[in-house]
């Protein structure tokens, strides 16, 4: 499987835009790239009355929406699963896999901070680096949240197992 890397941090911290610089960046090296995106909202694709609905209240395990430009999978679940139950579901096509968010669990981290934020996330384990606007007092290792060229030199030089 893929490595899985989670970029989390505080609210408006710049999370989704990090993730899609570091999506283009290692996209223009040749990876293959996926993300997963935690949400704390309950999630609506299968409308009440709907065929995807109705098999799912038939009680399919799961279904699976295709459309000429879309794939959706619709599994229920009782809780927030794990990431390593979700990769499943990306199987082996990527060279590595985004988060954004899933704080606990023991997968690598980046933080992304700023300042106006407050401090850096206390008590998360599996911090790799702290993305920030400035300097920290940590020996956590630090990048400049503008340097997404040297970020991403970081994920394929410690995580991104390469056949090239």
């Amino acid at each position: 499987m893929p490595p899985i890397i989670s970029i989390i941090g505080e609210s408006k911290t710049g999370k989704t835009t990090l993730i899609e610089k570091l999506i283009s960046e290692l996209k223009s090296r040749g990876f293959r790239v996926a993300t997963i995106k935690h949400s704390v909202h309950h999630l609506d694709f299968d409308k009440t009355g709907k065929d995807s609905w109705r098999h799912l209240e038939a009680g399919s395990g799961a279904t699976v929406i295709v459309s000429p430009d879309r794939l959706v999978l619709i599994k229920p679940v009782t809780g927030d699963p794990e990431l390593k139950d979700i990769d499943r579901l990306l199987g082996d096509d990527y060279d590595i896999i985004l988060a954004e968010g899933f704080k606990q669990g023991h997968i690598p981290k980046i933080e992304v901070h700023r300042k106006a934020a407050g401090p850096i996330l206390d008590s998360i384990r599996d911090i790799i680096a702290i993305a920030t606007d400035e300097p920290l007092e940590t020996k956590t290792r630090q990048f400049p949240l503008n340097d997404v060229k040297r970020m991403a030199d970081f994920l394929e030089n410690s995580f991104i197992k390469t056949d090239k």
